[in-house]
């Protein structure tokens, strides 16, 4: 299973708009393998496209195996983020078949690319400067739909982001709307990472007021609520061997 996979215990056409702007949040985070005409020739490469009644699509998959698999032998291909290949095809008016056969399977219209790609240019909207009036709880509605999306995002973030805390801000001005305050971040790194959240918050549900993006090195707020990124799953263990079984031989 894929992080494709693991975000579509349904399939992805019967999902919720939600749901599906989550997966399409991750799809243009993953690295895939679209398939070639043929090899490329030095810095140039013809994606395979197939002629489908709503309209020409390119096939790509999050695993070169399930590609081979799929097309039934060795083939050319090409990696790259899905957002690349996502702008590259919407400019042409082309669609994308995703991991077909597989729980991540999709079937992205050149429209749907086109939506994908203008998401992506989300800017952050960074708090101010000064101190907010008013520290609360965020919402229950606003926990219900950031919060896991926001977590997952601090798990590719291992290393950059300390923790998260999300919380509900009152302003000098009289704007209300919610704040997610990431917790020890070098200011090199700030920007990169206000984008990398900008654009998660984008395909998820609209906050009332919005939510702004700020920078602490201090203790987090008592009310917030603190994401972490998730723990990472222990790998598996070989089973113990029979100390009294006999020698493999190969």
């Amino acid at each position: 299973m894929t992080p494709l996979d693991l975000l579509c215990p349904i399939p992805f056409h019967e999902a919720m708009p939600a749901q599906r702007a989550r997966i399409l949040s991750r799809l243009a985070d993953t690295e895939l393998f679209a398939a070639l005409v043929e090899e490329p020739a030095h810095d140039r490469a013809e994606l395979k496209i197939h002629a489908l009644p709503d309209g020409p699509v390119a096939l790509a998959c999050d695993a070169e195996d399930r590609l081979a698999d799929f097309i039934g032998g060795p083939v050319a291909y090409v990696a790259l983020p899905g957002r690349i290949l996502a702008s590259a095809l919407a400019a042409e008016g082309q669609g994308l078949l995703v991991n077909p056969g597989q729980p991540s399977e999709m079937l992205l219209s050149a429209d749907m690319l086109a939506w994908l790609t203008e998401a992506l240019q989300a800017e952050p909207a960074i708090a101010p400067d000064e101190a907010p009036v008013s520290i609360q709880p965020p919402r229950p509605e606003v926990v219900e739909a950031l919060a896991e999306p926001l977590s997952i995002r601090l798990g590719d973030m291992v290393g950059l982001v300390e923790s998260a805390a999300l919380v509900a801000t009152v302003w000098a001005n009289g704007r209300s709307n919610h704040s997610l305050i990431l917790k020890n971040v070098e200011e090199t790194r700030r920007p990169a990472l206000a984008k990398a959240f900008a654009e998660l918050l984008a395909f998820l549900p609209e906050v009332d007021g919005g939510t702004d993006i700020a920078f602490s090195d201090q203790t987090h707020p008592s009310v917030a609520l603190i994401l972490e990124p998730p723990a990472p799953e222990a790998p598996e263990q070989p089973p113990r061997r029979d100390p009294n079984a006999p020698p493999r031989l190969r």
